[in-house]
């Protein structure tokens, strides 16, 4: 079967995920770091993408950005693809390719996810064991939201600025955020959207989508799924079901 194009509209945030062949790390030391996260701000900065949350993990990495041109994102990570890649083999005296077939990504709803989803990349180096806490992984955009780090990667969403009207104030609002733990629904919610390229917002986001990219944006609802509440009352009541 043909893979779907997936949904890119310049403007809308994406939640991408790049993960390292057979869970190989692509970054072994803090001078892979550094190049990496240099090659991204380059990047970022050359293909038109705002960045408004990342994490690098040894063996994948997050972005939460927003494209501003439909080849943003493909550019950024064709970049990446050709600049680490080259760095990385020639350091290690390695060969062939460093990533696990494409990135995936879902196109998300930013007044209902952005600061869900930025939380959910921050976190992982916590579910990962890697640290105790957000605040201990240099690797993220933790630093730059919730401590006031700079970070030249980082480009704050107007969903973080509505936070409050002062610096310390959207970090204190966005610190507050981390005392209620992500439950396994949303955290699943999230995966399940951008491992199978699909949308993540509710059915009058997904609708709006369609009506731009003229295609649907969600899976199609299997058996018992059907079976909501609205269903089941129309099919008591006999409306609109027939008879075969």
């Amino acid at each position: 079967m043909a893979r779907l194009p997936r949904f890119v509209l310049p403007g809308y945030p994406q939640h991408l995920i790049q993960r390292g062949l057979d869970q190989r790390p692509y970054l072994r030391d803090e001078a892979d770091y550094w190049y990496f996260w240099e090659s991204l701000v380059k990047a970022s900065e050359k293909f038109g993408c705002a960045i408004h949350a990342y994490v690098l993990l040894p063996d994948h990495f997050h972005l939460l950005l927003t494209p501003q041109a439909e080849d943003s994102i493909g550019k950024l990570m064709q970049s990446m693809g050709r600049y680490y890649v080259k760095y990385f083999n020639d350091r290690y005296l390695a060969s062939g390719p460093l990533w696990k077939g494409r990135y995936r990504a879902t196109l998300l709803d930013p007044e209902a996810f952005l600061l869900t989803c930025a939380r959910y990349l921050e976190l992982n180096p916590v579910r990962a064991g890697l640290v105790a806490g957000p605040g201990d992984y240099d690797w993220s955009s933790y630093g730059c939201h919730a401590l006031g780090s700079e970070d030249r990667l980082v480009s704050t969403h107007p969903c973080y600025q509505g936070l409050g009207r002062t610096k310390k104030a959207r970090q204190s609002a966005y610190r507050a955020l981390f005392a209620t733990p992500l439950d396994e629904a949303t955290l699943q919610r999230i995966r399940d959207a951008t491992n199978k390229s699909w949308l993540l917002g509710d059915e009058a986001f997904a609708r709006e989508i369609e009506g731009l990219v003229n295609r649907r944006t969600q899976p199609r609802q299997r058996g018992g799924d059907r079976r909501s509440l609205a269903f089941r009352a129309a099919q008591a009541a006999g409306v609109g079901l027939g008879t075969a």
